[in-house]
């Protein structure tokens, strides 16, 4: 059996190679264009923030106070910046996703200085990941051997990460948090010059200055100004809160290969654990009607692990059920002078594997780092044209946490195709095998080696290793051929991902001009 392994591995790692450079050469990214609207959200809330006026007294206007514009309103006030966030509601969130930080977030969350907000949060370290299959598990541990200690993923509640952050930003003089509900981008002659809102009276206002960055969340109504929005949601995730209990692996996010789709459980407090259950499709089980507390009942909690089942029993039966669409958006974005798209309103990826937030911190450090050498920020166009760099030198890191949560969620999906069945079988035992097999995905994942073409080479070993176990030691005509379809799948699944999140950006970014562009000389 061993020897099958080590075969199947070797063969895999060739062959996955092989394949990669034969089918990333036909892939071409394709853009379609569309006109510009105004968005306007309907909800208002009051502000106590003097506002500015066109008197430079602002340097950026941020849309939004989540993760991203938090951590951004920082991020730039510690430079200096004179920043104005305009939130539409400040006071805190009780959200369902945003959750867990995976260690490569957490490494962007100390460039930043902002480790010290997940010390006082009760948050909880996570070193790794336990996978559930039939009866079957195996354990991931985080690569974590050359960083520093305190490098780990962190499970928290989000609300009291974004109000940490949020109360750290308010603490720089030269950043100013208002409430007030953003309506519309100020627009004079293509140039976005601020934003105008409403605040909860319902009179309207306007923030002017020389760069507004947009981090309003996926249910964002100012995207479709700045990018050309592609939405996707193939499923909901569905929360529960789970107590007086301990996970089978403490410290640890736990994945439960599920019929139809994967559950997760991992810790957000010292007594609180999380579960989230992937409902696939559009529509939800009625909650009103208690068809969702049978759903999970019936159909969700036989597949749990035992040691979590009463636990799990006992938070439907409590009612605070909470659901939460799982969207997909590739960052595809229509640069505007004066404007900039950031986190989950520029770019999403399935919250299977938890790098959303890696994601928009990694930005943040990136953007931060592009506009530290530029004095001033009033010349739009010149501005415009500099910023491009960003969305190619983001690529590498985004595109391979975009890439690996969606192929990672279809793998991980249960089907009634044979192909498919044995895919997710061999990604199970792939994972299982230990090693570079092991800490290779993981350390994807993590946000500690966000390499795409590690991704794609793992991706496809795992493919070719479901071959070799078809096919070794004996192959018969119907394993070959349920093996090329198994081959055939896995094609199917990661190009239309990497075709989306465009090949010559990701795998060959230095290609790209816009990737050599240096701050505009004055």
């Amino acid at each position: 059996m061993d020897g099958q392994y080590l075969v199947s591995g070797v063969l895999a790692l060739f062959l996955g190679i092989f394949l990669l450079y034969k089918g990333l050469g036909k892939q071409k990214r394709r853009l379609s264009k569309k006109g510009r609207g105004d968005d306007y959200v309907k909800s208002s809330v009051d502000g106590g923030f003097v506002p500015g006026g066109v008197d430079g007294s602002t340097d950026i206007v941020i849309v939004g106070a989540g993760v991203a514009g938090a951590a951004l309103a920082y991020a730039l006030g510690k430079d200096g910046r004179r920043v104005r966030v305009i939130e539409r509601d400040l006071t805190e969130q009780d959200r369902i996703v945003g959750e867990l930080l995976q260690p490569g977030g957490y490494l962007k969350l100390m460039e930043l200085d902002l480790a010290d907000c997940v010390q006082t949060i009760d948050a909880q370290r996570v070193v790794g990941y336990a996978l559930f299959k039939d009866g079957k598990h195996t354990q991931l541990s985080y690569p974590l051997e050359n960083f520093h200690s305190d490098v780990a993923g962190r499970g928290f509640h989000n609300g009291r990460f974004v109000q940490s952050m949020r109360e750290k930003a308010a603490t720089l003089p030269n950043v100013s948090l208002e409430q007030g509900t953003v309506t519309s981008l100020i627009e004079e002659k293509g140039t976005v010059r601020g934003v105008q809102y409403k605040t909860k009276s319902g009179e309207e206002l306007k923030a002017y200055a020389p760069l507004t960055v947009v981090c309003d969340g996926c249910f964002s109504n100012l995207r479709r100004n700045l990018c050309f929005p592609k939405v996707d949601v193939p499923s909901h995730f569905v929360g529960l809160v789970v107590e007086n209990c301990d996970l089978p692996f403490p410290n640890h996010g736990h994945v439960i290969l599920a019929d139809p789709s994967p559950i997760l459980f991992y810790p957000i407090s010292s007594t609180e654990i999380r579960c989230l259950v992937d409902v696939p499709g559009q529509k939800l089980p009625s909650l009103a009607s208690g068809e969702m507390a049978t759903y999970l009942k019936t159909k969700v909690a036989p597949q749990v692990p035992p040691q979590l089942y009463k636990a799990f029993i006992a938070a439907i039966d409590k009612g605070n059920i909470k659901s939460m669409p799982n969207r997909s958006m590739p960052a595809n974005p229509q640069p505007t002078p004066g404007a900039l798209l950031m986190g989950d309103a520029f770019n999403m990826r399935h919250p299977l594997t938890g790098g959303g937030m890696t994601v928009a911190l990694s930005d943040i450090v990136l953007l931060r780092n592009l506009l530290r050498p530029l004095q001033d920020l009033n010349d739009a166009s010149a501005l415009c044209k500099y910023l491009e760099s960003f969305y190619t030198l983001r690529k590498p890191v985004a595109s391979t946490i975009n890439t690996l949560a969606g192929a990672l969620y279809k793998v991980f999906c249960a089907s009634p195709d044979p192909a498919r069945k044995e895919m997710r079988q061999a990604c199970f035992d792939y994972l299982s095998l230990g090693g570079l097999c092991s800490t290779g995905p993981v350390s994807l994942l993590s946000g500690l080696n966000p390499r795409p073409m590690h991704l794609v080479c793992h991706f496809f070993a795992v493919a070719v290793y479901g071959v070799g176990r078809l096919c070794l030691p004996f192959p018969s005509p119907k394993r070959m051929w349920l093996g090329a379809r198994l081959v055939k799948g896995a094609s199917g699944i990661i190009f239309p991902i990497i075709r989306d999140e465009g090949v010559r950006q990701m795998f060959f970014p230095a290609t790209v001009p816009a990737y050599h562009r240096g701050p505009p000389v004055h």
